[in-house]
């Protein structure tokens, strides 16, 4: 039996295991398991480089990019307020996540540790929290990115990034009373959506400094 198979029979997806020894050496997912052998599996590295040891799995992705599962809207919200390129699969099937997690180079976030052993997932985490808000917190510590939040710079809605506009350019598409109160705004070249620093971005903003506040 591949050692891949033993690990995954013990409902550990593939994608968290960084290094696995057997007998103290250092082997691919492909190796063969025989009676007697002394296996130890370590998770996946971010932050710390072990290259000198055999990896059994591509290396980190410098550049993150997530995608969501699909009943994880609200995270992927959050980690586009933080800044990070997060696609949300909105209603896909598990095959169709793997395939474009695959091919866009994507880190697959889910609670479903099944979808995570799809052959085609080479870079995935399965989310131990269920409320949003900590899991936004897991994935910022479990990929080490605390240095690389840029808040604010990404739609919430589309996910593309935000660009500053003037009063005038947006002029004639705010509600009532919001195009003389502010001088300054953020566009989104996709959906077109304007934001400006009110009391949503106020409540934005705590949820950007308690996220990042360290743990009590």
């Amino acid at each position: 039996m591949p050692v891949k198979d033993a690990i995954e029979g013990l409902g550990v997806p593939h994608t968290e295991v960084d290094l696995i020894l057997v007998n103290g050496e250092s082997v691919d997912f492909s190796h063969p398991l025989r009676d007697g052998d002394r296996v130890s599996v370590y998770p996946v590295f971010e932050s710390i480089d072990i290259s000198p040891v055999l990896r059994v799995r591509p290396k980190p992705l410098r550049e993150i990019r997530f995608l969501a599962d699909t009943h994880l809207g609200r995270l992927a919200a959050y980690l586009r307020l933080m800044g990070f390129d997060t696609v949300y699969g909105h209603n896909a099937g598990d095959r169709d996540l793997a395939q474009r997690a695959s091919e866009e180079r994507r880190i697959l976030l889910t609670r479903d540790r099944g979808l995570l052993m799809r052959s085609a997932v080479t870079h995935g985490y399965w989310l131990r929290q269920t409320n949003p808000r900590l899991q936004l917190r897991e994935v910022l510590e479990r990929f080490d990115l605390a240095s690389s939040v840029a808040p604010f710079t990404r739609c919430l809605r589309c996910n593309t990034p935000l660009a500053a506009a003037s009063r005038q350019e947006v002029a004639g598409r705010l509600p009532p009373g919001i195009e003389q109160k502010y001088e300054e705004f953020q566009l989104c070249l996709g959906c077109g959506r304007i934001y400006w620093e009110g009391s949503h971005h106020r409540r934005m903003s705590d949820l950007v400094a308690a996220t990042l506040s360290p743990r009590p």
